[in-house]
């Protein structure tokens, strides 16, 4: 079961998350981070910014990027890593990686970007978010728990989602590069974040309900140190609560996230 941490808002979950990434990062300072996109992190991002002279060695691998967004724009997962992470912590901006930056082919860029996740030593605390389809990076219904890196098709409703950011749905990109379920999985700590009552399902789903690649967030309960953090919304259809309370309550402090 993972572990499940139901707090009052977002600003709680960003300062309980970075903090054990600065216990991380005290601990190895050249620490791996998986770094996710969209709104779930930004949280954890903010709390993160008076600890940046700490983090300046640390390494970055983000989840996905989009295919075929002009270099520069604003709306790709680079500046959106550089903008949310790299400046505002003070990053190395060589030391944080996005899918298929490396300017090789497409075709060998899912590879080329396992081995350098493996030559980084790993991921150490990989942060996830949730989509309401259920996927995770952007590894949609149907995909694989033993995925790797590689390219995908998105789901109509995963552009439809993401079309707040662009001047239509017609300029969302119709395919994406994504860290697999497999990679995902071999990171050393996953830390699932998920805020507001649209997200409830999903996160219940993904937490309490069959292990499916038809719900890709179930492949975190094959993992063996996953942290979910949830606010009360994300919370709402989860059976157990009551139980991930009290488990946190009395949690011994030793133990961490």
């Amino acid at each position: 079961m993972s572990e499940v941490v139901i707090v009052p808002s977002a600003r709680a979950a960003g300062a309980l998350v970075a903090e054990a990434i600065v216990a991380l990062v005290r601990r190895r300072a050249d620490a791996v981070l998986g770094l996710a996109t969209g709104s779930s992190p930004e949280p954890v991002y903010e709390a993160l910014v008076p600890h940046a002279g700490l983090l300046r060695d640390v390494r970055g691998f983000a989840l996905d990027e989009y295919v075929g967004l002009p270099a520069g724009h604003p709306q790709s997962y680079r500046a959106v890593i550089d903008r949310a992470v790299v400046e505002p912590l003070g990053l190395d901006p060589a030391r944080v990686r996005v899918p298929g930056d490396d300017g090789g082919p497409l075709e060998t860029a899912g590879d080329s970007y396992e081995d350098d996740i493996d030559d980084a030593g790993g991921i150490d605390l990989q942060l996830l978010g949730i989509g309401a389809t259920g996927h995770i990076g952007f590894n949609e219904p149907g995909s694989s728990f033993a995925s790797r890196t590689r390219v995908k098709t998105l789901a109509e409703r995963t552009r439809q989602d993401n079309a707040r950011f662009f001047a239509s749905s017609d300029d969302v990109p119709l395919h994406c590069i994504t860290q697999g379920l497999g990679t995902i999985r071999r990171a050393r700590h996953l830390v699932l974040l998920a805020f507001g009552e649209s997200k409830a399902d999903a996160v219940a789903a993904a937490v309490e309900g069959p292990v499916t690649s038809a719900l890709p967030g179930s492949a975190i309960q094959l993992h063996p140190h996953v942290t979910v953090v949830v606010d009360e919304g994300a919370a709402a259809s989860l059976c157990f609560a009551d139980y991930y309370r009290r488990a946190w309550a009395h949690k011994p402090d030793w133990q961490g996230l």
